[in-house]
């Protein structure tokens, strides 16, 4: 978690010298900001958000020896004292030293920046701009001492105007230079662990001779030859000793020839085994993650809580649109946001400037194909209001899974339904809809509309107050559908195995009764062919 957003930089700057930021229409990132604001400008805002800073620093890393994320140093003062720093071995993502006037940076123990994440999508250590103009408070030295070693990311060290021995070499290209002036303190410049090493050794080594070789699981180097002798591991750390994969929650019976429990299972956290995630995580197969992935659901069993597989599509819950959304309507704009929804909290709009477009607002027109991505919606918590449609669309099947209308919000009069002039639509379509929970329906002036008399409004808990259903086709001038049969007052879509037949009903039974007929070989359509 980032200590401090460039949003908030930028933010601080704006307010001490907001004329240098006109010019910076791209998205803003820390180089962009440092050349388009004075040093000066910089060390005020240095002295505004230090005190909170450090706070913050201090509360996330005090004691900690892996950070699972990113380190941002950032906007820390002279006066402020950063030795909690000196337990950290190691970092998962990127480091980012910037913007601060301390003269030594205290990680002389860090071993390896992993490089799971990069900052300014390239680095993964980063120092910047850390002295002051006005004065000598500057950083001198970064004393990363014993770092051996960046898995991933670049390396980006500029404008530290005090900062020294950033590029010292030593002799023969040896990173081990205990006698050489250039090198400060003692032994500033990490030890041996793979420069000098043989050449049996595949990665790094503890000495010269070809029997010093690390193990392959070590990361940045090693005092031995063991697992256990590793500075930081490759891959997990299982209580101290470096593994390509930590305990499986199940193992290999080579005597029954089946999986088994493993009862000494742990999870893959971070670069670490554990016998159990943190409480806010959740377990996924053997890992621990902050969420499930899109094909799976949390459950909880046994007091543990797991990714498991959804049967079919998984739940999700969309923002709608209207009254208390971003939102005013369904449009090109955001249709991609309601992919896979089967839940929408709050309401849906079908408004003219959604469908055919909104030029003041520079919204193009929606593709209806689009409109299918509401296959999946299951729910709706709030009102359904549709005064525009699709032309050459006759009916609202779109919807055909959608079971219940909550109207904890209502439109307009009151309404959680409404569904109003839409010339062309002949039917509603919406063939799984169980409940309109509150609200009323209101369903007027759609001229083609026919079949409303089938719908059995009861079974949805609508009183005939609550319904104000006119001006519509009449019921006189509309004719049955061949390919639909009513069963309880309501159409349902006949099996699309079932063959029309021309001036009367082609079934009149729903589909799983003519799925049983298709097993049987036969009934009242005569023998069914799979």
């Amino acid at each position: 978690m980032a200590l401090v957003t460039l949003v908030a930089i930028v933010a601080l700057v704006a307010v001490v010298a907001p004329v240098a930021l006109v010019a910076m229409v791209a998205p803003v990132t820390l180089v962009a900001l440092v050349a388009a604001v004075a040093p000066v400008t910089l060390v005020a805002v240095v002295a505004a958000v230090a005190p909170h800073q450090y706070q913050t620093l201090h509360k996330m890393y005090n004691n900690c020896e892996i950070v699972m994320g990113n380190l941002e140093i950032v906007l820390i003062d002279h006066t402020q004292d950063l030795s909690f720093l000196q337990t950290i071995r190691e970092v998962t993502g990127y480091i980012l030293i910037a913007m601060n006037v301390f003269s030594a940076l205290p990680l002389q123990n860090l071993r390896v920046i992993r490089g799971t994440q990069f900052y300014e999508e390239r680095f993964a250590l980063f120092v910047l701009l850390n002295y002051n103009p006005n004065t000598t408070h500057a950083l001198r030295q970064l004393g990363l001492n014993q770092l051996t070693e960046i898995l991933a990311g670049g390396v980006y060290i500029e404008k530290n105007a005090q900062l020294c021995h950033v590029d010292t070499r030593c002799p023969g290209g040896a990173r081990w230079c205990p006698a050489v002036p250039r090198c400060p303190g003692d032994r500033a410049v990490p030890a041996v662990t793979k420069t000098i090493c043989a050449p049996q050794c595949n990665g790094r080594c503890f000495g010269r001779a070809p029997n010093e070789c690390c193990h392959e699981e070590c990361a940045g180097g090693c005092t031995g030859p063991l697992r256990t002798h590793c500075f930081a591991c490759r891959h997990f750390n299982d209580s101290g000793s470096c593994v390509p994969l930590c305990p499986q929650p199940l193992i290999y019976n080579k005597l029954t020839f089946q999986l088994e429990p493993n009862p000494d299972t742990k999870y893959q956290y971070g670069g670490v085994c554990v016998r159990q995630c943190p409480h806010n995580f959740v377990v996924d197969q053997s890992s621990c993650v902050r969420a499930c992935p899109n094909d799976k659901m949390e459950v909880e069993k046994n007091g543990l809580k797991i990714c498991e597989p959804c049967a079919g599509l998984c739940p999700k819950a969309c923002e709608g649109t209207g009254a208390g959304s971003k939102y005013q309507t369904v449009d090109s704009s955001n249709i991609d946001t309601f992919i896979n929804c089967t839940k929408i909290l709050g309401n849906l709009d079908f408004l003219i400037t959604g469908l055919e477009g909104d030029p003041w607002r520079n919204i193009s027109a929606l593709d209806p194909e689009k409109l299918n991505v509401f296959r999946t919606v299951r729910e709706i918590t709030g009102y359904l209001n549709i005064q525009s449609w699709p032309k050459h669309m006759n009916n609202f099947s779109v919807f055909s899974n959608l079971e219940t209308i909550g109207g904890r919000s209502l439109y307009n009069r009151g309404f959680s339904l409404l569904i109003m002039k839409n010339e062309n639509v002949t039917s509603l379509g919406l063939r799984s809809l169980r409940e309109v929970s509150a609200g009323r329906v209101y369903i007027t002036e759609n001229r083609r509309l026919c079949f409303l008399h089938t719908v059995h409004w009861a079974a949805l808990r609508r009183s005939r107050a609550d319904l104000d259903i006119r001006n519509n086709r009449p019921r006189s001038k509309c004719r049955a559908e061949p390919r639909e049969f009513s069963q309880g007052g309501e159409c349902s879509e006949c099996h699309p195995e079932c063959q029309p037949i021309a001036g009367a009903a082609t079934c009149n039974g729903s589909e799983s009764e003519l799925k049983r007929l298709k097993v049987l070989g036969s009934g009242v359509f005569g023998t069914v062919h799979k």
